[in-house]
């Protein structure tokens, strides 16, 4: 615990209060001004004695005298069960440390003092000091004066500083600060640190309307009676942005709030007053000063949604959260202008009740107050809620609305209900996915709901299952089914017994009605059943080779109408191989041709056939059924030698072919097969030689050391196992040749193999080499030719050879130099006399073939002589209306102009040039125009 009590100093503050209770109390008009000076802050638990004189200001337009916190209180274990008590029963202290009146306070006119009480009600210690108020402005009684004394511990030593009131003296408008003194240096070399003046929070309001400058406070030197001091103040709001809010007098060292300030901006200001000479050396150690802004009630609460949604189970009971909304005050909200309370101003619809619903007044909870939320009567809710600050308090808080609207939510409490307690259908027999009834069902819940959605179940009358019922999602009915075809003969009708439900379990209390079960009858209506094949398909066993017209079977189909007197034929629908008829009365399958397991028409063996059975019913009814005859192999086929080509070196000793058979037959009518070599002719022996491998297959070699190269047929005859056994001889070709080192043919060999004589392959290689002799001397005849044409001299120098700068071209005109035509050329003249006195005539010469002379249509005056376009135009239709025009292929000529020209004979041009005309830039243009230089351009000898 500290051993001093350090002191606090405010200033003059102004305070925008609240009503408190009881709100019966008014506040008279006008304002009453008191001025807070000293705080002294007792911060032992021991002090009985009054420490503090204190004075207030405040506006008598409010009944809060100081706000929270303006009254300071620490009993060094957190407050936690401290209570305060007034000696006046005009004031009381909140335990957040506010001042508050309960009288009107306009009628004051001299100071009130009254002793403030801290209890602790655990140990009922006690704490004391006095409150003092003041009337701004107003004086003392004239024989006192208001002093201040440091009060202060140090061992058994007691110091304070206390108020003594002097006669005569005015209690002064505003605090003076005064700089803490320096510390002194002992007569023995050490410091003593003197305690420092703690400066209280100087309270600047909000919004004020000034005048401005406003005075805060002064601050003074101890030194200002031997040098003149200068004062200065720095830190945000002084000479750090926000800039110049607040400003000091540097002479007197009054300060002063240059505007309105806002707490919502900005709450708080930390500056630092100096003392300074005239010389700017500092005189005084800087002073801490911190300006809190006081709140003022300029913010209406604003709600966070302007529309909130929340909803509610029906049937809930009162209490039930439904909702919160949200409210924000920019005000502080540690006092009355910032704590916002709510309150439901409406609500829409009025049923059953017109307060269903209530709402926290501090925490904005919404809950229902009262039963009867029936979603099916009303389900929906609007409810316009309203934020106050000052607590709620109407007559001094600002106000906004919200509106919550709240749905109420569908429970299942009301069962699915069939509209009739029987239903009808009918079905026809075999019949399957066919609706054959509809259950109708009312639902009073929400549609489209787990609440409302109907499910159905058949509980008897339906043991092997032939239905089920189905919902229709849109409507809710139930769509019976059949999902195993019914039979007329077996059950010509069904009794079922459906019960419905919903898909979510009924509510609490909630009972099932007795309409959510219903009979349902369906009849089972009797159709023509096609015929039906007791073994689809029906297989049978035969051995391959049957003769023809041999019965196999008999493939017969049964009418299931046995009500109805029907008669079946039947017809073959497919036999792939035609080797099969049927009896179209009874069945009975019989054989057109030898049935053969080797055909390509059967595959594994078995055969397959389609039989049509149709009865003569109205309409008629069929069905189809297969026929599978499984054919046993017979040993029909012999083997065939494998492979029939082979080659062979000529040499014995190289290597040999080994041989087998194929056979079409199965096992047992296949291997093993017996090779042997024929008797005759006797060359066959004498030279080929047959050894057994295994029972598929043998080795076919030479028997001689050498034999020559060429082709020899080795006939062999191949047996199978079957019973009896089938042989069969077959002939291989086998190519002999001579063989290299790997036992692989040579070139030759093969050659000589095939069947060529030396003679012949000489014949070839000659051939061959004569081919590529021809072509060789082919290309180098053409490379030589080549050559001759690139060494070949020219008749003239290259540079002197002008062949290829001779072009004729297909047009008139010159080259670049002649692209800036004169058009005046082509225009009419401006005199036209001499075309006008012209007797009609030919306006055009044409070469055409030998005809009398033709007069051609005089064109009319052109519109413009300048009008080329026109003038070409009408010479066009001139042309093309003449009937004595000469034919397409005759040669035209279309740039006669009319007899005479005002340029007069082309014979009277004349040339300009003077004859010194210097033609030396034609040695620039290349070599192309070389020769016209050396004609042209060349300088004269003298």
């Amino acid at each position: 615990m500290p051993d001093s009590f350090p002191m606090e100093i405010q200033s003059n503050q102004t305070f925008h209060f609240k009503q408190v209770r009881p709100p019966a109390l008014a506040i008279a008009p006008g304002s009453v001004h008191f001025t807070l000076y000293a705080t002294f802050l007792p911060r032992s638990g021991a002090i009985q004695n009054p420490v503090a004189d204190i004075l207030v200001t405040l506006t008598g337009d409010s009944q809060l005298l100081l706000p929270a916190n303006g009254l300071e209180f620490d009993d060094c274990s957190g407050n936690e069960v401290v209570y305060f008590v007034s000696s006046d029963p005009r004031f009381s202290v909140w335990a957040d440390g506010s001042i508050h009146t309960y009288s009107d306070i306009s009628s004051l006119s001299l100071p009130v003092n009254f002793t403030l009480t801290a209890r602790n009600t655990q140990n009922m210690r006690s704490w004391e000091t006095t409150i003092k108020l003041v009337l701004q402005g107003a004086q003392t009684s004239p024989d006192r004066q208001i002093t201040q004394k440091r009060i202060y511990k140090d061992g058994d030593k007691t110091k304070d500083w206390h108020n003594i009131e002097k006669p005569g003296v005015t209690t002064p408008l505003h605090s003076v600060i005064t700089f803490p003194k320096q510390p002194q240096t002992s007569t023995n070399g050490l410091r003593r640190q003197k305690r420092d003046w703690v400066i209280p929070p100087i309270n600047v309001p909000e919004n004020s309307r000034g005048p401005f400058p406003q005075m805060l406070v002064s601050i003074r030197s101890d030194k200002d009676q031997s040098k003149t001091i200068r004062y200065s103040i720095t830190g945000a709001g002084a000479d750090q942005p926000p800039n110049e809010v607040f400003s000091i007098d540097p002479e007197f060292g009054k300060m002063f709030v240059t505007k309105p300030l806002d707490r919502e901006e900005r709450s708080s200001y930390h500056l630092r007053a100096h003392a300074v000479d005239i010389n700017g050396n500092q005189v005084e150690q800087p002073v801490d000063l911190y300006i809190f802004v006081i709140d003022m009630n300029d913010n209406r609460p604003e709600f966070k949604n302007q529309v909130y949604n929340g909803s509610v189970e029906e049937g809930s009971k009162p209490g039930s959260t439904v909702m919160k909304v949200t409210a924000h005050d920019a005000d502080d909200d540690t006092t009355s202008n910032g704590m916002v309370h709510y309150r439901i101003l409406s609500q829409t619809p009025h049923s059953p009740i017109s307060n269903m619903f209530t709402i926290n007044r501090e925490s904005g909870d919404i809950v229902t107050v009262a039963a009867g939320l029936d979603r099916e009567r009303v389900a929906q809710y609007t409810v316009i809620v309203e934020a106050t600050d000052m607590e709620g308090n109407l007559n001094f808080g600002l106000s906004s609305t919200a509106t919550a609207i709240i749905a109420i939510t569908d429970v299942n409490d009301n069962p699915p209900e069939l509209t009739a307690s029987t239903f009808s259908g009918e079905v026809p027999e075999n019949s399957v996915n066919v609706v054959v009834a509809n259950l109708t069902v009312i639902d009073r819940d929400q549609p489209k709901s787990p609440n409302w959605n109907a499910v159905y179940r058949i509980v008897s009358g339906d043991p092997s299952g032939h239905f089920t019922v189905r919902t229709n999602p849109e409507n809710n009915d139930g769509m019976v089914t059949v999902v195993k075809p019914v039979d007329f003969e077996m059950n010509r009708a069904f009794m079922l017994t459906v019960v419905v439900s919903n898909q979510a379990p009924l509510a609490n209390g909630i009972q099932s009605s007795l309409q959510s079960t219903a009979g349902v009858t369906i009849s089972v209506k009797d159709v023509n059943e096609p015929p039906i094949f007791p073994d689809n398909p029906k297989l049978i066993r035969f051995e391959e080779g049957v003769p023809a017209g041999t019965t196999l079977t008999t493939f017969s189909a049964n009418d299931p109408d046995h009500f109805m007197q029907q008669v079946v034929r039947y017809v073959k629908l497919a036999d792939p191989a035609n080797w099969l008829t049927i009896n179209a009365t009874n069945g009975q399958i019989s054989t057109t041709a030898i049935l053969d397991r080797e055909s390509i028409y059967v595959k594994n063996n078995i055969y397959e056939a389609t039989f049509l059975a149709a009865d003569n019913g109205s309409p008629p009814a069929s069905s189809t059924g297969t026929l599978q005859i499984y054919l046993i192999d017979v040993n029909d086929n012999a083997p065939a030698l494998v492979p029939r080509e082979a080659q062979i070196c000529e040499r014995s000793s190289t290597n040999s072919i080994n041989i087998t058979a194929a056979d079409a037959d199965t096992d047992p009518n296949v291997g093993p097969f017996v090779f042997e070599l024929p008797n005759f002719p006797s060359s066959i022996k004498r030279n080929w030689t047959v050894s057994r491998i295994n029972g598929n297959y043998a080795r076919l070699s030479l028997r001689i050391q050498f034999l020559e190269s060429g082709v020899y047929e080795v006939p062999i005859s191949v047996s199978d196992s079957g019973n009896p056994p089938l042989s069969n001889r077959s002939v291989i070709k086998v190519k002999v040749c001579p063989c290299d080192e790997n036992g692989d043919c040579t070139t030759v060999g093969a050659v000589a193999a095939a069947g060529l004589g030396t003679g012949a392959i000489i014949a070839i290689l000659i051939c061959i080499i004569i081919l590529l002799s021809m072509v060789l001397l082919f290309v180098v005849w053409m490379k030589r030719r080549e050559k001759e044409r690139q060494t070949k001299q020219l008749l003239i120098d290259p540079e002197d050879d002008v062949r290829d700068n001779i072009l004729k071209y297909d047009e008139e005109g010159g080259g670049e130099e002649d692209q800036d035509y004169d058009l005046s050329q082509l225009q009419q003249p401006d005199s036209l006399d001499h075309i006008m006195n012209k007797p009609p005539g030919v306006r055009r010469v044409d070469e055409r073939p030998i005809i009398p002379e033709s007069q051609y249509p005089i064109r009319p005056m052109v519109p413009h002589p300048g009008d080329i376009g026109d003038f070409i135009n009408e010479g066009l239709r001139a042309a093309d209306n003449d009937p004595t025009a000469p034919p397409y292929d005759s040669l035209l000529v279309f740039d006669y102009e009319g007899s005479g020209s005002t340029a007069g004979s082309v014979s009277s041009l004349n040339s300009s040039s003077t004859g010194d005309q210097d033609y030396d830039y034609l040695n620039d243009w290349g070599p192309r125009f070389k020769k016209l230089a050396d004609m042209y351009g060349g300088v004269d000898d003298d």
